[in-house]
């Protein structure tokens, strides 16, 4: 370009990018004024569980990022409808859905689309946490199967719905779905919820591969321990506790995971940005590095194994 030397700062569209204020008509314009479109500008979302913890946390962070309707689906009504209602009536609702049952979940996805017209994005984050210390010994079927209920068939139903609308609506859509730190390792206890999160590893890695001709995308996040109130009353345990207790397996020190970090991560699944990643497992872990004592785990029941 004329007059536009090598050393010229100005002459790299890439550096003007990055400067904290351009120009315009003379006069520098502060860098807000001039930000760059939201990345989930005029999108609609699904959240389930998103009334408290990993799914509240990322249903403000949708909102946040410019989502045109966040729909907040979980059996907390109380809970859910207060967080819908601090987004805005206008911008996000709150349906009550027991993701074990199919029937409520295709409501849920019919009733959005009916609502806003579209659906974009689903995240896919309700779950349950059986009695941490069960092995393979001590299986309670009953308990398991509940689980599997919601973490497993509930986590397939929301991907198969999800993706039938975005599929007919012509939505090139992004799903996350929630899986674990635990969905890639295996340790003696935690057997139930071990099993469910590998089971929603094999569901993304199978759901990407169908899903890739229609331009969905189907990824998912693996947290370590977050001290959200699913974990907090599952390990009978604060969250100040929770986090002093996880910190001795984290690598990276000096942070604390927290429920903020996980959504940064499902908006960066869900937004244009990685509009080339599919079928990928981001583990939000710290560099999570298990021991042979785990988190709930009783001094004796580790003796005894």
């Amino acid at each position: 370009m004329p007059g536009k030397g090598k050393g010229d700062p100005m002459g790299s569209p890439f550096i003007l990018l990055h400067r904290h204020t351009c120009l315009g008509r003379g006069k520098e314009i502060p860098w807000d004024v001039t930000s760059l479109k939201k990345k989930l500008d005029g999108k609609v979302a699904i959240v389930t569980g998103g009334a408290s913890g990993i799914g509240e946390a990322t249903a403000r962070h949708f909102a946040n990022h410019g989502a045109r309707a966040v729909v907040i689906a979980d059996i907390q009504d109380e809970k859910g409808q207060l967080v819908a209602a601090s987004i805005g009536a206008h911008r996000s609702t709150y349906i009550r859905c027991d993701v074990s049952d199919e029937n409520q979940f295709k409501f849920l996805v019919d009733s959005t689309v009916q609502t806003y017209g579209r659906l974009d994005i689903m995240f896919s984050n309700a779950g349950i946490i059986n009695d941490l210390n069960q092995s393979i010994l001590e299986l309670d079927f009953s308990a398991f199967d509940r689980l599997f209920a919601v973490n497993v068939r509930g986590m397939a139903a929301c991907v198969k719905h999800a993706a039938l609308a975005m599929v007919e609506g012509g939505v090139r859509g992004s799903i996350v779905c929630t899986a674990s730190v635990v969905a890639t390792m295996a340790t003696p206890i935690h057997a139930d919820y071990i099993m469910s999160k590998h089971a929603v590893l094999g569901l993304v890695r199978s759901a990407s591969a169908r899903l890739g001709e229609y331009g969905i995308r189907v990824n998912c996040v693996s947290p370590s321990g977050v001290a959200t109130p699913l974990a907090c009353n599952a390990f009978k345990m604060t969250a100040e506790e929770v986090a002093k207790t996880i910190e001795p397996k984290i690598c990276l020190k000096g942070v604390v995971l927290t429920t903020s970090h996980v959504a940064d991560a499902v908006v960066f699944l869900a937004c244009d940005e990685s509009e080339f990643i599919t079928g990928h497992n981001l583990a939000v872990d710290g560099g999570f590095r298990p021991s042979m004592r785990y988190i709930g785990v009783k001094d004796e029941a580790q003796d005894d194994l």
